[in-house]
Parts: C-alpha cells; sequence; structure tokens
C-alpha cells in the first residue's frame, strides 16, 4: 500500500482535489471531518475541549465560531487544542489504514500536515497549490471569513513555496477542473503499481 499525504494551505483547492481522488475509487482520508465528528454533539473530544475552552460547547458540539474568536485572541490556545486534537486524529488515521491495507494506494487529506509532523507517515506529499489572489478570492467568499482571520490562518501553516519544496507532487490549481483532473489521474497512474518507498 502507497500512502499519498495530501495538503495544502487554505482555500488552495484541496478538497475539490480529495474528492477527484475520491471519485477514482481510491480510499480518503479526510482530517477535517474527522475532526468536524470528534467535535459534533457526543464527540469524544468535547469533553477535553470544554474544560480546555469554558463555553465553546453548545448543542450542536463545538461551536467554531466561538472558538475561532477564543483563538485568535489568545494564539497560544492552538497548541492546547492541537494536544487534544492530533492524538484522536492519529488513532483514526491508524484505523483507516488497517482497514485499507489492501489497497494499492489510499490518499491521507491533512491540512497541516506538514505543521503536525504527519510528513513522516506518508509515503508520498502531493501539496494543492493556486496563485496567492485565487485563493485569497476563495478564503474570503466563505461564511464568516474576513480578511484578518484569512492572514490569521495563513500565519499558522507553511508558506505555499516551502510546502512546494517538500513535496514530491505539486497540483496546480489555478485553471480548472480538466486540467487539475488530469493531474489527479497523472499522479495515480504515476503511483499505482509502484511499491510504497
Amino acid at each position: 500500500m502507497i500512502i499519498l499525504g495530501l495538503t495544502g494551505s487554505i482555500a488552495m483547492g484541496k478538497s475539490t482535489v480529495a474528492r477527484l481522488f475520491s471519485r477514482m475509487r481510491l480510499p480518503v482520508f479526510d482530517a477535517d471531518k474527522v475532526v468536524h465528528q470528534l467535535q459534533a454533539p457526543n464527540g469524544q473530544l468535547l469533553p477535553a475541549i470544554g474544560q480546555a475552552f469554558p463555553g465553546v460547547i453548545d448543542e450542536k458540539g463545538v461551536n467554531r465560531q466561538k472558538l475561532g474568536a477564543l483563538l485568535l485572541q489568545n494564539p497560544a490556545g492552538f497548541r492546547l487544542l492541537e494536544a487534544i486534537i492530533h492524538p484522536a486524529v492519529v488513532e483514526e488515521l491508524q484505523l483507516f489504514l488497517r482497514k485499507n491495507r489492501s489497497q494499492p494506494l489510499v490518499i491521507v487529506d491533512i491540512p497541516l500536515l506538514f505543521e503536525a509532523g504527519f510528513d513522516r507517515s506518508v509515503d508520498y506529499i502531493a501539496v494543492v497549490s493556486a496563485p496567492h489572489w485565487i485563493q485569497k478570492r476563495r478564503a474570503l467568499a466563505r461564511p464568516n471569513m474576513t480578511e484578518s482571520r484569512f492572514y490569521g490562518l495563513l500565519a499558522r501553516q507553511w508558506p505555499d513555496r516551502k510546502k512546494r519544496q517538500h513535496a514530491d507532487f505539486i497540483i496546480e490549481n489555478g485553471r480548472n477542473i480538466i486540467a487539475l483532473a488530469a493531474q489527479v489521474r497523472q499522479i495515480t497512474g504515476c503511483l499505482v503499481g509502484q511499491g510504497s518507498r
């Protein structure tokens, strides 16, 4: 089994690329989805997050807007939140890999692949990248996104150029879905049939 780590900065189109891999019937581990499930009503992380960040839990689980506002006021809280979340994500990732061990290629979609050290757990890395003006336009089109929040999130991530330097594959996402799908097919063709490093 080859493990392809998929990453990219905010609003680069990583989720679209993950869906394209999924349409090729490749198993995709979606770290964001796992985190949402862990923070949903009855999610296993609610007690720890509620204790660390009082007032952010409501009937829908973690109120992401309240939590985000707290973290913008106190960026040191990110480390505490990551210390709560990352072990649970690792556990879910290990389950996913065991379940799919007979597959020739699996995709591990983790936004903070480098920042959280998950790059050491994959065989290859694909970075989704786009021009900054496209990235910014996409980000600011999201609900509740402001320019200051966008730049605050960017500051917590490796710069795009640094991610590109550490990538085995760079997926350019500044054109159209057809060009994007062609890159996904090319990477899949390159990796399927090869062994892991």
